[in-house]
């Protein structure tokens, strides 16, 4: 049965460009209310772009939007939200003042609309409003809380509930999971079901394909700025979607490699920071990927910080190719021969106001000046070139910044400035956060090809599947402590799990 014009949020013939980029060439796009929607693509597909336009981030485009059959025009964000659409982006943190209570947070809109000629708040009734708005979403946060100290999880419920202190009809979810837990991202999927429930309609951009099985019944699929590919998300297979995605086969995930590890390359001894890092010991081989498995706040990403200088309060001792470190910063580590690929890319791996070319240099900086002051801009611009066509970065070129730039061409020149370096060891923390399966192939080349000329690869990550699929060995960690090493080949997911959660194995 046809869907009639009630309900219906319709994207027609959307065109947008930017200096050098055509981001969208005639998008169709479709949603109703009471469903989820997924909408995907590879990183610079245009599915972001999309729904910017959408929220009235981009008002030059070209195109019409459509509500309920009617035509309505959509170019500042205050229009989006008149017409009933929210957006949700992946980066909370920048959204929320941190400062400010939670009620402060959610009632922050509507304060400001009803503040209008008045002078007092009246505090009590805000944070029984903002109750009320909490209650209605089933969602248990103190309202005077401050957000600052809430969790990641717990900021988005907050966005979320402060959209719902409007008339939103739409609300754009930008890789809600991507920081989650699973058992965050059931909650998530609890409040979303129960948003669909009461008629919202949810367009929900992931790169993480099983889960949209699980709350999504709609798919648009987008590449290079077109759509592709749009249905029932049922009657499309994970290869079929991957294929859209890519324009090719697809022809397997994770590369095949055939070099042995060599000797101990790199080895650190009880290594500890505070409450976060209780006495860690392990080796990595020259020529070998070891993962680094463990929940979130198992206590990964501190490690990788602690050995790479990033906290001034580590103990323990490190060594590289026999010969002791003395890391007491990033610099130190620099010199030493190790780099760091971080999992918040946008706020510690790339410098998003900087050009493509700066970031790709700054950690070799020295190599293109004459005297060690004038900067050769031709050599520094043919290093980046180079790095920036081995790698595939889609930029318009070397002088574009990295904001403008896609999650997954972010990612690639957080790695791409260390290939410069030439580093030993490389530690990676969640690589493929946030990223397209297309970029995800990409980097698991890249780790694979460091590997292959003999560097030595920590690999930390939540996606067990990585682990199984491109590691030799694995270090599985809990509440800050290895509890476990493993031969990949030897074990399974769920035996990594077992630890991840406690487990004993007995």
């Amino acid at each position: 049965m046809a869907r009639t014009a009630e309900g219906l949020l319709e994207m027609r013939g959307i065109s947008i460009a930017f200096p050098g980029v055509q981001a969208l060439d005639g998008a169709d796009f479709t949603a109703s209310a009471g469903r989820a929607h997924a909408l995907i693509g590879a990183n610079g597909a245009g599915k972001s772009t999309l729904m910017k336009v959408l929220a009235g981030a981009y008002g030059h485009y070209a195109g019409e939007i459509r509500i309920d059959g009617r035509t309505v025009n959509i170019r500042t964000p205050g229009d989006a939200k008149a017409h009933g659409i929210q957006v949700v982006y992946q980066e909370v943190d920048t959204a929320l003042v941190p400062n400010l209570s939670v009620g402060e947070n959610i009632m922050m809109e509507k304060l400001v609309h009803e503040m209008k000629g008045r002078h007092l708040v009246r505090w009590g009734e805000m944070h029984r409003a903002a109750e009320d708005v909490l209650g209605r979403l089933e969602v248990r946060i103190p309202t005077r809380k401050r957000a600052a100290e809430l969790t990641l999880a717990e900021k988005q419920m907050v966005l979320i509930a402060r959209a719902m202190t409007t008339d939103c009809r739409f609300l754009i979810l930008d890789e809600p999971t991507a920081p989650l837990s699973r058992a965050e991202t059931e909650r998530l999927f609890r409040l979303i079901r129960l948003l669909k429930s009461r008629g919202t309609g949810i367009i929900f951009i992931s790169h993480r394909l099983p889960e949209l099985y699980e709350i999504c019944e709609d798919i648009t699929v987008m590449r290079d700025g077109r759509v592709v590919a749009r249905g029932r998300l049922p009657d499309m297979t994970q290869q079929q979607i991957v294929e859209h995605m890519l324009g090719s086969k697809w022809e397997g995930q994770f590369p095949r490699r055939s070099n042995k590890p060599g000797r101990v390359l790199f080895e650190a001894k009880d290594i500890r920071d505070g409450g976060k890092v209780k006495g860690v010991s392990l080796f990595i081989r020259a020529g070998e990927i070891v993962g680094l498995a463990g929940l979130v706040g198992a206590g990964k990403s501190e490690l990788c910080r602690a050995l790479f200088g990033a906290s001034g309060t580590v103990a323990g001792e490190m060594t590289l190719n026999g010969r002791r470190l003395a890391i007491g910063s990033p610099h130190d580590a620099v010199r030493s021969g190790l780099a760091l690929v971080p999992e918040e890319r946008r706020r510690e791996g790339v410098f998003v106001d900087e050009t493509v070319t700066a970031n790709l240099t700054v950690a070799t900086l020295s190599r293109y000046t004459r005297l060690g002051a004038w900067l050769s801009a031709a050599k520094e611009r043919e290093a980046a070139g180079g790095i920036i066509s081995r790698l595939g970065v889609k930029t318009p070129g070397g002088g574009a910044r990295v904001a403008n730039l896609s999650g997954g061409n972010q990612q690639k020149i957080a790695i791409g400035k260390w290939l410069l370096a030439d580093a030993d060891v490389y530690l990676f923390d969640e690589p493929t956060k946030g990223v397209d399966v297309g970029a995800k192939r990409d980097i698991y080349e890249l780790v694979a090809g460091l590997a292959e000329r003999g560097k030595g690869v920590l690999y930390a990550t939540g996606e067990l599947p990585e682990i199984m699929g491109l590691t030799d060995r694995v270090y599985v960690m809990y509440d800050g402590r290895i509890v476990r090493e493993l031969i990949t080949a030897r074990t399974s997911e769920d035996e990594i799990m077992l630890y991840s959660t406690g487990g004993t194995g007995t």
